[in-house]
């Protein structure tokens, strides 16, 4: 298992949406959207506590900022999950305990994948048997010819921005047929698509799909069945090597997720993108076979609340205490699993210079003290920075915790200084 992490964010939620899986950080720590709340339902409130921490810029200029948990901390901790499944538990008991008031259910259906790595206005593919061609404006499913030294398939943008095949025969491309709608390729198994960098092979269905209706440009979308999805996601978010337990809980919360996203996201050309802004997805080239297992072992489940799928964020670590995230089955509540023996983020510490805070904020002139003026409540220190000030020669600045985590690449809100 190659060491990432990974970072789930939903299309309509900020930094506070940030999840991260215990890998090394590969997704920006700061990317976000507006928060959304469910309209009609109770969402999960956070707690708050006026503080008075006061922390002197020390004599060598220098801070060590120690910390808790990897990630905002929402629902399932990764690593909670695999402690507790090391004492035992089961992964609906895993699930019940960081979903708490969700229901176990079913979903099938496909889900639209935006494959970002695909930058260029064609989706081109290696050619195989059984690989066809359908035209979306006609509904015409076309069998494409094995006799005609095919390598190589793309749908282009041709003249008056038509949709057009054309094949690689002799190392020229050669025009097959000009189409009505989008086109879209098919097999009945994996298809290689071949990027900018690399070739990956995805199952499902391959379209060259126009992100709006006058683009001139088009994105590559994998059509997929929700399981397929969750095969090529679950290796990129936890360690293959975990407990059975721990990585059924993820396949089912990686499931959920995608299932939400596609709920909030019905009539856009994709529902859910392949990068750490999501769900990190590799196609059946990332798929290993104990994760693969997880996902048949809970096929087609998912957690729902209110009748529709639940938003089942995930973060690496809690550190110990969830956070409240903006559904009632996001609480904040006290996490006994996380602190496992191998959860290298549980606890940790960083150094931080009071120069770098200057120059990350001009406006203050000379850093003379950093004060938390408000946490969560909850746990070491009194739990999560909510509100803080960089107390400045010049001027003060007045922050979130997130924002500060953001600005220095923290792992988590859940921070002092020493």
């Amino acid at each position: 298992m190659r060491p990432r992490y990974a970072v789930a964010v939903s299309a309509s939620l900020a930094l506070v949406g940030l999840s991260f899986a215990p890998q090394l950080l590969s997704g920006a720590a700061g990317a976000g959207r507006p928060t959304v709340t469910e309209v009609g339902r109770a969402a999960a409130p956070q707690s708050r506590v006026a503080v008075n921490q006061s922390y002197p810029v020390p004599g060598s200029g220098r801070y060590t900022v120690r910390g808790h948990g990897y990630g905002h901390g929402h629902g399932m901790s990764q690593w909670g999950a695999q402690g507790a499944a090391l004492q035992g538990l089961g992964y609906r008991q895993i699930l019940d305990f960081y979903y708490p008031g969700t229901t176990l259910d079913s979903a099938k259906r496909k889900v639209r994948v935006l494959i970002s790595g695909d930058t260029t206005s064609d989706v081109v593919v290696l050619a195989r048997a059984g690989l066809r061609l359908r035209d979306r404006g006609t509904a015409t499913t076309y069998d494409l010819p094995r006799n005609n030294d095919a390598t190589r398939w793309r749908v282009t943008v041709g003249a008056r921005n038509s949709n057009v095949v054309d094949y690689l025969a002799n190392g020229s491309w050669q025009r097959w047929r000009t189409l009505q709608g989008e086109g879209e390729f098919r097999a009945g198994g994996p298809i290689a698509l071949v990027k900018p960098s690399s070739t990956v092979r995805y199952q499902g269905n391959l379209r060259a799909a126009k992100p709006s209706p006058t683009a001139t440009v088009r994105d590559t979308v994998n059509v997929v069945s929700l399981d397929q999805y969750v095969k090529g996601v679950v290796p990129s978010e936890v360690y293959t090597s975990w407990q059975p337990a721990a990585l059924q809980a993820q396949a089912v919360a990686a499931r959920t997720y995608a299932a939400f996203e596609r709920a909030d996201n019905q009539q856009r050309y994709y529902q859910i993108c392949d990068t750490s802004s999501c769900q990190v997805y590799g196609g059946v080239d990332a798929e290993v076979a104990s994760t693969n297992d997880a996902v048949e072992a809970t096929a087609r489940e998912i957690l729902t609340h209110g009748g529709g799928p639940a938003f089942t964020q995930f973060s690496a670590s809690s550190g110990g205490w969830t956070s409240a995230g903006g559904f009632p089955y996001l609480p904040e509540k006290a996490d006994p699993y996380d602190d496992t023996a191998s959860n290298p983020v549980h606890t940790w510490s960083e150094p931080l210079t009071a120069a770098r805070i200057r120059n990350a904020y001009p406006s203050i002139g000379t850093l003379r003290r950093i004060r938390v003026t408000e946490r969560n409540g909850h746990g070491q220190w009194q739990g999560r920075v909510i509100r803080m000030v960089l107390d400045g020669g010049r001027n003060d600045v007045v922050l979130s915790g997130d924002t500060f985590r953001s600005t220095f690449g923290l792992r988590s809100n859940w921070f002092s200084f020493g």
